[in-house]
């Protein structure tokens, strides 16, 4: 395997409680955003917040930045976009209140049929979601998340010690709060998207997490005689390399489908982005020294 540097010997764990000031400002951030998405009162997509989607078809296909342009001047707000080119349809996703549900699509075909004059636009679908049916998806979303962080716990502490699950779960919980909390300063839409972004990010995380687990736990084997902090610094250094490779990977293809991949895959790119960036970080200054903190000994031989 290729390996961008080797024979490193950085003392992480001495920087633990630096990086636990950083992990804790950075959760209490996540926090603030969970409980206003669980109020209504970030900035939710039509899943969560309710609204109208109106899929309208034309005779040819139509750029979404002009369609964009169109939708503006005619006075609406808060929408989204998603193109399907290979059947000239455009998916119009708008939010609004219970009591204004309804009449949206006539409205939109009155705006795009008088901008769009040489290219009929028509209905092919019309989706109208209410606020309570908003909540119900914010509340499965959470339990997902919930269940999905519950299982992570449980695989990690039946594959290595409870504590490494732990360290792992802390570790990933922490991912995804912090791409939440991020999302939510940054007053970028939460949607099923970004729910979809965060369940990836967790999975990845959690793999960088029991690769270093796994090395850790190899070397506690073999070397029993040197302290926990000892063995826990020389494996991560020793798989850094490859850590370092697999991220920038990962960061490259999301960067590449945040320029390029269109406005659908805009915000998940983006979550992607920041979730390489922070699963790397806490899979060497999270995971690892949750583990040393929990106890110091005995490590069981497994």
């Amino acid at each position: 395997m290729i390996e961008l540097i080797r024979n490193t010997k950085i003392d992480f764990m001495g920087k633990r409680f630096y990086a636990f000031g950083l992990t804790g400002v950075i959760s209490i951030l996540g926090l603030i955003a969970v409980i206003q998405v669980a109020r209504g009162t970030a900035n939710l997509g039509i899943d969560f917040a309710g609204g109208t989607a109106v899929q309208v078809k034309f005779e040819k296909n139509v750029p979404l930045h002009d369609i964009r342009i169109a939708l503006d001047e005619g006075g609406l707000s808060d929408f989204d976009l998603q193109d399907l080119p290979t059947e000239n349809k455009i998916l119009i996703r708008v939010k609004k209140g219970e009591e204004t549900l309804g009449g949206f699509s006539e409205k939109i075909i009155s705006i795009l049929s008088q901008r769009f004059l040489n290219n009929k636009p028509v209905v092919d679908s019309t989706t109208e979601i209410g606020p309570k049916v908003g909540a119900k998806l914010r509340k499965d979303a959470l339990l997902a998340t919930i269940v999905a962080i519950i299982g992570i716990l449980i695989y990690v502490g039946w594959r290595f010690q409870f504590r490494f699950g732990v360290g792992a779960t802390i570790a990933t919980f922490h991912d995804v709060l912090a791409v939440l909390g991020l999302f939510y300063i940054m007053g970028r839409e939460i949607n099923l998207i970004l729910v979809s972004a965060l369940l990836t990010i967790a999975g990845y995380s959690l793999t960088d997490t029991v690769v270093v687990f796994d090395r850790i736990r190899e070397n506690l084997k073999l070397r029993q005689r040197e302290s926990v902090e000892v063995v826990m610094n020389s494996s991560i250094n020793e798989v850094l390399s490859r850590t370092i490779i697999t991220s920038t990977t990962v960061l490259l293809t999301s960067i590449a489908l945040f320029f390029f991949g269109g406005e659908v895959l805009h915000d998940f790119s983006l979550a992607m982005i920041m979730g390489v960036i922070i699963g790397t970080y806490s899979s060497i200054f999270v995971a690892s020294p949750i583990v040393l903190i929990w106890g110091k000994r005995p490590f069981a031989k497994k």
